[in-house]
């Protein structure tokens, strides 16, 4: 039996599915038909311009963000599709923290979709720390097919692994 990591929390019925299209070598061909084309957003400037222009559009309110990246560090293995963080640092006796969210590099080379689902994802946390009812319905306002993105999402990286394995 083929393992899915990244879809452990999804019912049985649905992971038969994936289980089947990787059996039949049909994962990669689903997600091309499903996802042809891949985003413009290859430096880290341009990918600030893009989370910064999607916060101003649905965040307004929402805290600043002093720092967007790409980070090859992140590793998506551990579940860390994205990271956002607030550091705390001391500039001339004032405490300043400044937030800051790192997208795994490789989403450099993913849909404009799957980079818009995870960037949306880290801009929720902005107002929504947990992932809680309220952080999901948030996604869903700012990426109203969120949740098959996210699954669609873990069945790329699902192949990506296979694929490289």
């Amino acid at each position: 039996m083929t393992p899915l990591k990244y879809l452990g929390g999804y019912p049985p019925a649905l992971q038969q599915k994936v289980r089947q299209l990787v059996a039949e070598d049909q994962l990669g061909d689903y997600l091309q038909r499903r996802y042809p084309e891949r985003h413009e957003i290859q430096s880290d400037k341009a990918l600030y311009v893009y989370t910064h222009a999607l916060k101003q559009t649905y965040l307004r309110n929402a805290p600043g963000i002093d720092k967007v990246m790409y980070d090859n560090k992140l590793d998506v293995i551990q579940r860390a599709l994205g990271l956002h963080t607030a550091i705390s640092r001391l500039h001339g006796g004032k405490l300043k923290a400044k937030k800051e969210i790192r997208i795994a590099s490789v989403f450099r080379e993913a849909a404009p979709e799957f980079l818009r689902m995870i960037v949306v994802h880290e801009l929720a946390h902005l107002k929504e720390t947990d992932h809680n009812k309220a952080f999901y319905q948030l996604c869903e306002h700012m990426q109203p097919d969120y949740h098959q993105l996210e699954f669609d999402l873990r069945m790329f990286l699902t192949w990506r692994d296979l694929s490289h394995a």
